[in-house]
């Protein structure tokens, strides 16, 4: 299989364009309904999560699922209805419930309340957290800030690595991979109630790292057929560069989204929503690296550097360094 990713750049631009208006226009949508661009978790906006799961061999009526408007119902008892509420597990049997600060008194008042409405819970399953929302701020900077530094980090290294010009056009990927994903799960907050905590911002470094260094590759090989031939058009540099690590884009995805996956559908409630980023912004890293990346570079060269030598046949450019092996990075 061979790609003309020149050829059809405008295609890849467009794809990335919508995706990126349709992102912002759900952090729009999002922070005008919510205050922020994504639904914001626990972790950063501060309160209490409460886990609980029946205990069906001590009696309580496991056979009739638990459905969120009976919960509210009892929550709106103690002046919590516009709580987050969640129903986990295939039979419906578990309760997670998000919201304000409470104390220990109004805590064990709510456990009462709905143990009494639907049952004992088992007591090993239950887990009961509380953020304070000074220190939900300080962990969302925090997180930010990771993300602002890895960035110049990576502008760094590139440009010292290559030229500035490269580091600036795979910047403009990773933003592009970071936007989308953040935009993913803007619009499940708003469609489904899905909340980001600390794991997502990991998930984000987790993406830019992944999607940098297939970016690398390709750029690597690209420099290299530069020095080799520096005459040669940068549209045949870059298809050809492109195609001669595909495989190796391909492959590394692949083994990396296979785990990822099996997590998903069958991990733990905490990492569903981490393995979920980073299947997004792994495809994205790779779509962006093959195609975005690379052909930003090449329209970017040609605009910037004098055009090849028109004496130089196009034949025999196509067959110069073709058969050298990519670079491992």
């Amino acid at each position: 299989m061979r790609l003309n990713i020149i050829q059809q750049r405008k295609l890849w631009w467009l794809i990335s364009a919508t995706l990126m208006v349709l992102s912002l226009g759900a952090m729009a949508f999002s922070w005008a309904t919510l205050g922020s661009p994504v639904r914001l978790g626990l972790d950063f906006i501060g309160g209490t999560r409460l886990q609980l799961e029946r205990a069906c061999d001590a009696g309580a009526n496991c056979s009739t699922p638990l459905t969120p408007g009976d919960l509210r119902s009892v929550l709106a008892e103690q002046d919590l209805a516009s709580s987050s509420v969640q129903v986990l597990g295939s039979e419906g049997n578990g309760i997670l419930i998000r919201t304000g600060n409470l104390n220990v008194d109004q805590r064990t008042e709510l456990e009462q309340n709905l143990a009494a409405a639907f049952g004992p819970f088992d007591p090993a399953k239950t887990q009961i957290d509380t953020v304070g929302p000074v220190i939900g701020k300080r962990l969302l900077i925090a997180g930010i800030l990771s993300l602002l530094i890895s960035f110049l980090g990576i502008v760094i290294y590139l440009t010292v690595r290559f030229q500035l010009d490269y580091a600036v056009l795979a910047m403009l990927a990773l933003f592009h991979d970071a936007l989308i994903t953040t935009g993913v799960f803007s619009l499940l907050g708003l469609s489904t109630g899905l909340e980001i905590d600390s794991l997502f911002l990991v998930a984000l470094l987790t993406i830019v790292g992944f999607s940098v260094n297939d970016t690398v590759v390709i750029y690597d090989r690209i420099r290299e057929t530069i020095q080799i031939n520096p005459n040669r058009p940068i549209d045949l540099i870059v298809d050809e560069a492109v195609n001669q690590t595909l495989g190796r884009s391909i492959n590394t995805t692949l083994t990396t989204l296979l785990p990822l996956v099996s997590i998903f559908f069958l991990g733990g409630t905490t990492l569903k929503d981490f393995a979920l980023a980073l299947i997004v912004g792994f495809i994205l890293g790779a779509y962006s690296s093959i195609f975005v990346a690379s052909s930003l570079l090449s329209w970017w060269r040609e605009r910037s550097q004098p055009p090849a030598d028109p004496n130089l046949a196009p034949e025999s450019l196509a067959t110069d360094a073709i058969d050298a092996p990519p670079s491992d990075f």
